[in-house]
């Protein structure tokens, strides 16, 4: 059915328009705009009906496709792959993705086109320029026509593309919040413990012996890392970042904190060697005054005081590892670090 099946009677009113016409002294007239024709939506409510009812379905289609792609995200393996032709071998995971996301996204797309060209107002309308400046006038009437548009889309009457339009766009971004998972596994209380327990050995990191006391001298500095932890292990990076410690041995009397020549034995202290700044190795030691140097931005720390900030942009002191002797006289932790290990960790919580 088209608008010329339909008597005049039924149609729309037509809006009113001026049209010039052309003469000597305006040769130029605008000849207004051709008449408009009506689409069998504007004369037919069961076309009408048929036209929201389709986009509806494409709302609803991409809300099923944004629950397809958290249950993909879910249920596909990370390393399942299919063989799709002509790509050959892809990610099974990738696939589904993109598939349920690109459906998702085209489905709110192509509804809100077939809303826009088969339910809302068609109507050209011609304004005249006017200064930049709005007038009372102009903004009166651009409420009344932003008024009158809302009133033509039909969106308080149309409940059924109102609603699942409202559903496809409030699930969709639910496919990034969900993406948000694949940064990386959840930290949980990981950066607030090392491998060092109780019992732990403190192993020299050069010969990958434990260590007896007689094997730290005064003015010595030694890096040192916990028993069991190899260079081959899949996790060795991500562990020896927290657990990494340098040991030195200061002569008991020069040990200014109480708490440090407690945690201490016979004037040999553990410290971590990550800096508190940006988590650099700290690795340069000055006997004289017992200060150890970062040498990323030269933040400095008093091993015989705590191992407090002295100069540079480290915020905090370098934790310290409570250490003892065991029965056979090897040197062993005697629990974890009681703060986290690492660069502005505090401050983040």
């Amino acid at each position: 059915m088209s608008s010329q099946d339909i008597p005049e009677e039924k149609l729309p009113a037509e809006r009113a328009g001026a049209v010039d016409v052309a003469d000597e002294k305006n040769p130029f007239a605008d000849p207004g705009l051709p008449p408009h024709e009506h689409r069998v939506q504007d004369i037919d409510e069961r076309a009408a009906k048929r036209s929201e009812r389709a986009v509806a379905m494409l709302f609803t289609l991409s809300m099923l496709a944004t629950v397809a792609f958290i249950a993909a995200f879910v249920a596909v393996p990370v390393d399942k792959a299919v063989y799709v032709w002509p790509l050959g071998h892809v990610s099974a995971l990738n696939l589904a993705l993109g598939l349920t996301l690109g459906l998702a996204l085209f489905c709110i797309g192509a509804g809100a086109v077939h809303w826009a060209r088969t339910l809302m107002s068609d109507v050209e309308i011609a304004d005249e320029r006017h200064p930049i400046e709005a007038s009372p006038e102009v903004r009166a009437k651009v409420h009344a026509d932003f008024k009158q548009g809302a009133k033509e889309s039909a969106l308080g009457r149309r409940k059924l593309i109102r609603n699942t339009m409202f559903g496809a766009l409030t699930l969709v971004p639910l496919s990034g919040v969900v993406l948000l998972r694949d940064l990386g596994p959840l930290p949980e209380d990981k950066l607030r413990h090392t491998l060092w327990k109780k019992g732990k050995l403190l192993v020299n990191m050069n010969t990958n012996e434990p260590l007896r006391p007689a094997d730290v001298i005064v003015g010595s500095l030694t890096f040192a890392k916990p028993e069991g932890l190899e260079e081959h292990d899949h996790d060795f990076q991500n562990e020896i970042a927290k657990a990494a410690l340098m040991i030195v041995r200061l002569q008991p009397g020069d040990i200014k904190d109480k708490r440090e020549l407690e945690w201490s034995h016979e004037g040999i202290v553990a410290y971590s060697k990550i800096c508190t700044h940006v988590g650099c190795p700290i690795s340069l030691y000055e006997q004289q005054t017992h200060h150890v140097l970062c040498p990323c931005h030269q933040s400095t720390f008093d091993l015989s005081d705590g191992a407090r900030v002295i100069f540079g942009p480290a915020g905090h002191a370098l934790p310290q590892l409570r250490i003892g002797v065991n029965d056979e006289g090897y040197l062993e932790a005697l629990g974890d670090f009681e703060e986290p290990v690492g660069p502005a960790f505090w401050e983040r919580g």
